[in-house]
């Protein structure tokens, strides 16, 4: 029997989602009218002279030789990121919840990284991988491989995806641990007494009804790498070398904040948002078809 819940007065759901529609309103629409009237207008660092330029930003933006090759970096990044992210919490998940004993020490392990900050985590593994201090690099040198993420722009990726993986991996190892245990454990017994082994169980039960997680989760890390990888970056390679691993979302700070260029990294900001809304419409409108709920 459904429960429905009657409001005496048509004014108080509008009261009960006030605080939030403020909160929104303050700290996302607005900011994104103002990003939106910028991109529209030349100023300088101080603003104190404003020109209203109408799309002569967006003009220059798409002439900048550095701004294609943003997007593609942006986009292998990502891809990584989401991929890598996904399948190992993934699978540290599906390890974890056949664990018996110490299940919490575990799970607490696992969990930790996601309180470091982004900052902190670009900083940790360029420590851990810096060619001249580095305890990682310093045997990988005693093994004949050659590693400098200075110099090298594919080194240099690697390091931020890794960094960016090991940051998210615990959001994504809470959401699928929460999946796997809310699977009925009648269908798991069910199909060992059938004879299914360990993997074909997990492949024909287990992962098509944690698709929904897995939908959302997929969401979330393209999202999460687009925009709160900055700080990693930031941190570990400062977008170099070159402009190997400047993604959009460093291009819009360091175009805004370092080369002064307000106007056009307002635009940068547009065309990034809209980016990202048009990802998840796409995502909701032809990837969810296969989430079986």
């Amino acid at each position: 029997m459904e429960k429905s819940v009657t409001f005496r007065s048509s004014l108080l759901p509008w009261v009960l989602i006030a605080p939030q529609v403020l909160i929104i309103s303050v700290f996302f629409f607005w900011p994104a009218a103002q990003t939106l009237i910028q991109s529209f207008q030349q100023q300088d660092a101080f603003g104190t002279s404003v020109q209203w330029i109408g799309l002569e930003n967006f003009r220059n933006l798409f002439n900048d030789e550095t701004y294609p090759q943003a997007f593609k970096v942006t986009a292998k990044f990502s891809l990584l990121v989401a991929f890598f992210g996904l399948t190992l919490s993934l699978i540290l998940a599906y390890f974890a919840d056949r664990v018996v004993r110490g299940m919490t020490f575990y799970r607490t392990l696992l969990i930790w990284p996601y309180a470091v900050a982004p900052a902190v985590a670009g900083v940790v593994w360029l420590f851990l991988f810096s060619p001249s201090i580095g305890v990682i690099a310093y045997w990988m040198r005693r093994v004949g491989i050659h590693w400098d993420p200075l110099l090298d722009g594919d080194h240099a990726m690697t390091l931020v995806v890794m960094a960016a993986v090991w940051k998210q991996i615990s959001y994504n190892f809470l959401f699928f641990v929460a999946g796997l245990q809310s699977i009925p454990k009648s269908l798991i017994e069910a199909a060992a007494i059938d004879g299914a082994g360990p993997w074909r169980r997990f492949w024909t039960i287990q992962f098509p009804l944690l698709s929904p997680t897995t939908f959302f989760l997929l969401v979330i890390n393209i999202v999460y790498a687009f925009f709160d990888t900055f700080g990693i970056i930031d941190a570990a390679t400062h977008g170099g070398p070159g402009k190997d691993t400047s993604i959009l979302v460093y291009k819009v700070y360091f175009d805004g904040f370092k080369a002064l260029d307000l106007g056009g990294s307002a635009a940068q900001s547009a065309i990034l948002m809209t980016i990202v809304v048009v990802l998840t419409v796409v995502q909701f409108r032809f990837v969810e078809k296969k989430v079986n709920y």
